[in-house]
């Protein structure tokens, strides 16, 4: 992973601008990342935002997927952003949008 994860936090939501690739390797490190930070101020909403994200396998529905239970625990909900036409409908195809606490929209 050549770019890392941005975090910010906006009032009562996070976002994290997820970097370039998104693979078995890179993923790890980000679900520690935007996990501790979950942990750290417990958002109302965790908006992951893959604006930047140029490829992705399996690995990414699994982030959200994992993202999407520790929000559920606290109470939160997950929303996915950015997405390319091409990465919303691998997403798509996944059932991940079939959680009721997550939103998947461009």
């Amino acid at each position: 992973m050549n770019e890392e994860i941005r975090i910010y936090e906006e009032e009562h939501k996070l976002r994290a601008l997820l970097p370039g690739e998104i693979d078995h390797h890179a993923a790890r490190t980000l679900r520690e990342k935007i996990d501790k930070k979950m942990f750290e101020s417990h958002p109302d909403v965790l908006l992951l935002d893959f604006s930047g994200v140029k490829f992705m396998d399996s690995s990414g529905i699994g982030l959200i997927l994992g993202r999407a239970e520790i929000a559920m625990e606290m109470g939160a909900t997950v929303q996915v952003v950015g997405l390319s036409p091409r990465l919303e409908r691998l997403i798509l195809l996944s059932g991940v949008e079939k959680m009721k606490n997550i939103t998947v929209r461009r």
